[in-house]
């Protein structure tokens, strides 16, 4: 697959990448795939899909800012639980 280099669907891969969490190679890949299971070709379609998955990637991560918050206090230690060791 020859890489595109536009820089508006690099941007917006980019942005993907970052609120996935994942690489910028592995965020082109994702579109890629999107548009292929659709059937679609050419860069507008890329560039569409590309930011249909980051709406969706950032409405999601929206959601789960509280579970994150929540799982972040179960996280911390407690004073009396600081100096616990599991294994020698």
């Amino acid at each position: 697959m020859p890489t595109i280099e536009d820089h508006s669907y690099l941007k917006v891969c980019a942005q993907l990448a970052s609120t996935l969490s994942i690489s910028l190679s592995s965020a082109r890949r994702k579109v890629e795939l999107a548009v292929a299971k659709e059937g679609k070709k050419g860069l507008d379609e890329r560039i569409a899909m590309a930011n249909k998955l980051l709406k969706e990637a950032q409405i999601d991560s929206e959601t789960n800012k509280d579970a994150c918050s929540n799982l972040d206090e179960l996280l911390q230690a407690l004073a009396k639980d600081e100096n616990f060791m599991i294994e020698d």
